[in-house]
This record gives C-alpha cells, structure tokens and sequence, in this order.
C-alpha cells in the first residue's frame, strides 16, 4: 500500500449527487462501499466533509447575514454531513467515530487529538466535522490542519474532475492535466487547488494533495494502491 493513513477529504456538494441540494443517498452508499474497501486493506482512514449542499457561510454573508454567523451555520451544516457518512458507513459494516470541533455532545464526541489518533489505530474511520471550530476558515483548512494533527501521509480530495488542469476542464476543452505538480507552480500558475490558508499550510508542512474523481468508483483503491490517479501535489 502508498500510505498506511490517509485524510480524505469531500466536498459537501459531492453528497447531492444528481440533485440540486441535500444529500443522495445513492451516491453516500457509492463512498461508504469505496471506504469500506480501503479499510478492509489495513488502511487508516480520516474524513473532512464540507457542507456546502446545505449552507454556505460565504453565501449567507453575500446576501447580507453576518459572516461569523453564517460560518457557524455552515459548520452544523458539516456535522449533518458526517453524520449521514457516519450512517452509512455502519450501515455497511465500518466502526466509525464522528469528532466535532463545536461541542455537540449528545451526536458527536469532541475533537481531541489522541481520542482521534487512537480510534485510527483501532481500525475505526474518524470523521471530522464542525470544520476548525473558527469562522472564516473553511473545510479545506480544516482538512490540512486535521491531517497534520493525525499525521496522516497524505491528503486525498475527492472531486468531481480527475486532477488539476491548466483551466476548468468543464469550460475550457483545451485545457490540459497535469500528473504531478509542485505547490510552487501550483501557486505561479494560479491554479485553485485548495483556498490559500489551506494550501499554504500543507506547502509548509510537507503534505502531499492528490486531488482525483472520487465518483469514479474504485479511484481511491486505486491511489491507495500506488496507481497514477489524478494529480499529485508535492514538493
């Protein structure tokens, strides 16, 4: 195997599937059977999940509610997320955990460190959700802190395109892929990997990114494996 524990981390509107809002609960089953494969392999696995096929803080702030308020609503919104994940990952027969960096006692433990880690070893996914606990910081920052704070090998964010690209695939035809890339060219390119806290903290902590389809089933066996999927960022 590439890694022995991964952060995978899925964007809340990956959730909608072929709906305009909400949660499929066809494409949620379709993550739960790839995480259980991964599992199965010996692999530690921890999620961040975002929320934005519910709530939008930025959203909410553009159309003139206050941002911190948003924010917070943005991060409830991501422990609804995990907890649907979480559903579904028992449903199949995966011990989970889901860990909340906003006290919500009664459905989520809060996040600590060695709880967390502790629960990876035992073989149980841990999902991270509440984002950092903080406005203004989204779930791709909570994402990079989280996988510093396990130590995990690598950052794995799931998608619905199969890499990063010159420009946006869906608009621009003629835009090209790249295998790998550095987190300095990702930067003098201008290309939108991650927001910019996010990616920074990965770039100075040495984390690799891979970003690939995550709807394409079997993609994150395959990375797990070692195969070319998508693209890898790194020093």
């Amino acid at each position: 195997m590439q890694y022995k524990r991964i952060l995978l981390k899925l964007s809340g509107e990956a959730l909608m599937g072929e709906q305009q809002y909400g949660i499929d609960g066809k494409r949620l089953a379709e993550y739960a059977e790839d995480i259980k494969a991964v599992v199965e392999k010996g692999i530690e696995v921890a999620i961040v999940i975002g929320g934005g096929n519910i709530f939008r803080g930025l959203s909410g702030a553009s159309q003139g509610m206050d941002r911190v308020q948003g924010d917070h609503m943005g991060m409830l919104a991501t422990v609804i997320n995990g907890l649907a994940l979480q559903s579904a990952l028992e449903q199949h027969g995966v011990e989970t955990r889901l860990q909340s960096a906003i006290k919500i006692n009664e459905v989520a433990e809060p996040f600590i460190r060695r709880r967390a880690m502790r629960h990876l070893e035992k073989g149980r996914v841990v999902i991270f959700g509440g984002g950092t606990g903080n406005p203004y910081f989204t779930t791709d920052s909570a994402a990079v802190l989280r996988a510093i704070e396990i130590k995990a090998d690598v950052i794995l964010k799931g998608t619905r395109v199969d890499g990063i690209y010159t420009s946006d695939p869906e608009k621009d035809k003629t835009a090209t892929k790249f295998d790998r890339i550095s987190f300095n060219d990702v930067i003098s390119k201008g290309l939108k990997v991650m927001d910019t806290t996010a990616f920074t903290l990965s770039q100075e902590n040495e984390l690799p990114i891979v970003v690939f389809d995550m709807n394409t089933r079997g993609n994150l066996m395959k990375i797990v494996q070692g195969e070319s999927i998508g693209t890898v960022v790194n020093i």
